[in-house]
């Protein structure tokens, strides 16, 4: 975890936000490489489990929301960890993450646990006297079910049907940890999924089925993932069944992804609390219910981890060591590098045209720098999953050498039909 932890830092995947400054615990910056990965990650997750469902739609909703939102779903209420500090180093716990009743750091005497509500707070106005107080959402689900009859009556569809966000959320987690897969600010993949209660269990079987492939399409090494069923007297207040999906991460099994059955627990509320009609009204049968809601919810920075810490590999290659990112193609960051193999005879010229007609096309990256092993080197430690080099032999016949970042191998390729050979290889589209 270390030297992941490094690479990201050097590379330009993830820096610790305010760095200058000493740091903000909990709080990251993702960098150059770092974010065309989380924004690959991110269009994947839309194209599977929206573009390509006819039932799905789109939401971007505001961070900060009424106050009200947060009294009516039980977070102002129920949003609460048990704190315990240490007599002897001062130092804080969430009381559900230790195992015994001293100290983990020097074994000191810890005080009783008592309430902490981790939502962050924030003010809205323009003076201090006449602010009104709210919070930054810790869960972007809120206003989906907020908006639940605008999406219904804008895009005039038929239940079954779900609504998608992704956004940033926000908790004041006591005890941040193991990189970025516990912070106080991360980002979220949710899906509510609205249907009759007599078909809840159908569909949660469905949603479990394709949120498993989905991890698997991203290349996750499948015996390092695993269902972890909540049992009942564990569950969420408003949860009828959650299940997660959890990764084995280099300190242990940790959660990516949730999948629970809220029931009517949400919309029940807001109605309630609002005063505002949140029932669906069957056009075919005539009637009007309040639907049961199945939600995946997944973290973008904890699935961005779990695809590092899968591509992390270190080998032996010819008496030298190589570090490689065997990131899917269609997540690297760049896509492909083009390398003139030498500094001179117009080799520079025409790879620098090449990799400009390919920019056009998807993520690259040109390098002339060094010997071209020790290029080729830098682009297998970031994830680049193919290397362009432009040789004599280009000016020749007018092809180019394709290196296999995994396998190393090369083949030669039409410089016409580079674009086309890597777009292939490195789209989203499945069979």
């Amino acid at each position: 975890m270390e030297k992941l932890v490094s690479l990201c830092k050097r590379k330009g995947f993830i820096f610790q936000s305010s760095g200058i400054y000493g740091g903000i615990n909990g709080c990251w910056d993702f960098g150059p490489l770092g974010v065309e990965l989380k924004k690959n990650l991110k269009d994947d997750w839309w194209y599977f489990f929206v573009q390509m469902r006819d039932n799905m739609f789109g939401l971007d909703a505001s961070i900060i929301t009424h106050p009200q939102v947060w009294v009516a779903s039980g977070h102002v209420e129920a949003f609460h960890d048990l704190l315990v500090d240490c007599k002897s180093c001062k130092h804080r716990f969430r009381a559900d993450q230790l195992e015994g009743d001293r100290c983990p750091d020097c074994g000191g005497e810890l005080t009783e646990p008592r309430a902490f509500n981790s939502m962050l707070r924030t003010r809205l106005g323009v003076s201090d006297d006449t602010a009104v107080e709210t919070y930054l959402r810790p869960e972007t689900c809120q206003s989906i079910f907020v908006d639940f009859k605008d999406v219904c009556s804008s895009v005039r569809t038929k239940i079954p049907f779900g609504i998608a966000q992704i956004g940033k959320s926000f908790r004041n987690e006591v005890n941040p940890r193991n990189f970025i897969f516990r912070s106080r600010e991360f980002e979220q993949m949710e899906i509510e999924f609205f249907c009759r209660e007599s078909e809840e269990e159908q569909w949660f079987e469905r949603w479990q089925q394709d949120i498993w492939q989905w991890y698997l399409d991203l290349g996750l090494d499948p015996a390092k993932l695993r269902w972890y069923e909540h049992p009942k007297e564990s569950l969420a207040h408003y949860s009828k069944r959650t299940v997660d999906v959890e990764y084995d991460f280099p300190w242990g099994w940790g959660e990516l992804q949730g999948l629970a059955n809220r029931g009517t627990y949400d919309l029940t509320q807001h109605s309630t609390h609002s005063g505002k009609d949140l029932s669906y009204f069957d056009a075919d049968t005539k009637e009007h219910f309040t639907p049961t809601v199945i939600e995946p919810s997944a973290g973008v920075d904890r699935t961005t981890l779990a695809v590092l810490c899968n591509a992390y590999f270190e080998e032996e290659v010819k008496g030298e060591q190589r570090v490689v990112m065997r990131l899917h193609p269609k997540l690297a960051p760049i896509k492909a590098a083009v390398l003139p193999l030498v500094k001179k005879d117009g080799l520079v010229e025409i790879a620098e045209d090449l990799e400009a007609k390919l920019r056009r096309k998807f993520k690259t990256y040109y390098d002339h720098t060094a010997a071209i092993g020790r290029r080729y080197r830098r682009q297998d430690e970031i994830g680049t999953p193919y290397c362009i080099c432009v040789d004599y032999d280009t000016k020749e016949n007018g092809t180019v050498t394709i290196r296999d970042r995994d396998s190393m191998e090369q083949v030669r390729v039409p410089m016409g039909e580079v674009a086309a050979w890597i777009q292939q290889r490195v789209t989203f589209e499945r069979d």
